[in-house]
């Protein structure tokens, strides 16, 4: 068979069972292997980015699950590099296939010949143009290896059209994959973490994305209730423990956390990170961060330890396995009576979970962007699967949304690329086609990718795309408040074909509907929850994607740090006082 035929035969074997991409002539003999092997479903993007991005959301959604994103030789491949960073930065294994020019004049400067395979290095576990077509199985057969082992990430293979056509003998009924290799913890580490654990009295578990990946959430929430420890879940860890779960502290952080979190975390004398980094937005300055308290990390990847901070102890391990030990060592000690009575710890973290919270509940018209994700509460149950990257929506839904499951906030953590919602929200509706999944986006995001709607009307994947608009790229022009400037912010402008939108320039009802999709425009904040709910019902019947555009005020500062310090985060709204200040949030507020 053609070498394309066996890396198509060896996909299917890897447990593949779709692909997103844009074919093209350098691509072309795979994609011909594509259509006849069958068994591999394909959705065609508007831009091989917005390819890379629906492969990122496709894995994102289900453990086991590895996006494929196939696009032709030179600017398809720099067009994907991106996702690769975006998968690289968040544990994300996708696999990108290039085309490339024939072997013999790659380097000749034929048309769309590019060194790709250099290009994409610094943002995969592998990137490799096969020059030899005996090699294509085996290559395969490593890229899957690589992107599930260890510290899981992504992988680019390039093959030239003549490898792509060669003949090779190649028995596909025989084909295993590789052991996938992590790094287990020991008895005698997960004895010591424990004992340095115990002899603390404010201790807290930091639950990153690695939890998430290792499949590891329930034995998280195992471990925590067997020792009363509370829980401080990551931005890439949120939903590995319920919001509403006892043992939720809250998320810590300078921009994407909550005011108890914090407070919280600052009263804390021990942390044990399991399976997450150390992001900088999430610790702002150690010296604040690490002050008066000890830390033991654990991370699959064993030269993570220690490249932020040095921890107290490092252990190098997959989260499963670590807590796997974990919640067997902590009941061997809790049979004999060893582990501390953490009650008191663990009460206080949820009085302060009842009483600092942030106001969400304006009446504003132009509408309060707090208000939106109030009403998002109210109208999107549990169930519920987030997808967004970054801006002041993604900061502001962190702090005021409610996620219940892991998988269920499916965020763009460390590369956070404009335009990345829309196409990675298809790939989370494809890779789960029966749940409700509801993206979120500012105007600038939202305009950075908007071809991919048409993806969405074609191919019939239907979600809630809830578009907060103030016409502003918010989150630079908070940034910009230290430097006394609002320079090249404005996105504002008087659209002379809908002038009822005043200076909200464009009309997204109307590019929506263009590109095959459905649309309402919300004005009034008591209008939310019915729209919304029409939303839900216009994606059902139609089976396309559906926005729901909140136009808001101009100008919102949401709460975050301006010192890069996690003990002085600014409100710049009023906070919580009542009750009815907050209706949604997870604990009722005690005035």
């Amino acid at each position: 068979m053609t070498a394309a035929r066996a890396a198509v035969e060896i996909l299917k074997r890897e447990s593949v069972t779709h692909a997103f991409g844009v074919p093209g002539a350098a691509i072309n003999p795979f994609y011909k292997a594509l259509k006849e092997a069958g068994g591999i479903d394909h959705t065609l993007a508007r831009h091989v980015e917005g390819a890379s991005h629906m492969a990122e959301g496709y894995t994102r959604t289900h453990p086991g699950n590895i996006g494929v994103c196939i696009g032709t030789s030179g600017p398809a491949g720099t067009d994907m590099i991106t996702g690769l960073y975006s998968a690289t930065g968040d544990s994300i294994p996708i696999l990108c296939i290039t085309g490339q020019a024939p072997t013999a004049v790659i380097h000749k400067e034929d048309f769309q010949a590019v060194d790709i395979a250099a290009i994409a290095t610094p943002v995969t576990k592998m990137a490799v143009t096969v020059l030899e077509a005996a090699q294509v199985p085996g290559v395969f057969q490593q890229a899957f290896h690589l992107m599930r082992s260890s510290r899981p990430g992504p992988v680019l293979i390039d093959l030239p059209i003549d490898v792509q056509l060669t003949e090779i003998e190649f028995d596909p009924e025989t084909y295993e994959p590789l052991p996938v290799y992590k790094p287990s913890a020991t008895r005698a580490q997960i004895e010591k973490a424990l004992a340095l654990l115990n002899a603390s009295e404010r201790p807290l578990i930091v639950a990153g994305g690695g939890v998430i990946n290792a499949d590891a959430c329930e034995l998280l929430v195992e471990f925590a209730e067997s020792t009363g420890i509370p829980v401080i879940p990551t931005l890439m860890g949120w939903g590995a423990i319920a919001d509403d779960h006892e043992l939720n502290a809250g998320m810590v952080g300078l921009q994407t956390s909550h005011r108890y979190g914090n407070a919280t975390f600052l009263e804390s004398d021990f942390v044990l990170g399991i399976g997450n980094r150390w992001a900088n937005r999430h610790t702002g300055r150690l010296d604040v961060y690490t002050r008066g308290r000890k830390f033991v990390h654990v991370d699959i990847e064993p030269t993570q330890i220690g490249k932020i901070f040095a921890p107290d102890y490092g252990i190098a391990s997959d989260a499963k396995a670590a807590l796997e030990l974990f919640v067997e060592v902590a009941k061997e000690l809790k049979a004999e009576g060893g582990l501390p009575d953490r009650s008191a710890w663990a009460a206080s973290t949820q009085e302060r979970k009842a009483t600092l919270q942030r106001r969400t509940h304006f009446d504003d018209i132009p509408i309060k962007p707090q208000r939106v994700y109030e009403e998002m509460n109210n109208a999107f149950g549990p169930e519920t699967r987030y997808v967004t990257t970054i801006g002041l929506s993604q900061i502001a839904g962190a702090q005021m949304l409610h996620v219940y499951r892991p998988r269920h906030w499916i965020n763009c953590g460390q590369a956070g690329p404009l335009g990345w919602t829309v196409p990675a929200a298809l790939g989370v509706a494809t890779a789960d086609p029966d749940a409700q999944v509801v993206a979120l986006s500012g105007d600038y995001d939202f305009q950075f990718m908007i071809e991919e709607l048409a993806v969405g009307a074609q191919h019939r994947i239907p979600y809630v795309h809830v578009l907060v608009n103030n016409s502003y790229l918010g989150l630079i022009r908070q940034a910009q408040l230290g430097l006394d400037i609002d320079f090249q912010v404005n996105l504002e402008f008087e659209n002379l074909n809908s002038p009822e939108l005043g200076v909200y320039g464009v009309d997204h009802v109307k590019v929506a509907e263009g590109l095959g999709c459905k649309a309402i425009r919300v004005t009034d904040p008591n209008e939310l929850g019915a729209a919304f709910e029409e939303a839900r019902k216009l994606a059902s019947e139609h089976r396309v994607p559906v926005v729901v555009e909140a136009i808001l005020e101009r100008v919102t500062n949401i709460s975050m740090s301006t010192t890069a310090d996690i003990s002085n985060v600014v409100e710049f709204e009023e906070v919580a006082t009542e009750p009815w200040h907050a209706p949604t949030s997870v604990r009722t507020l005690k005035a």
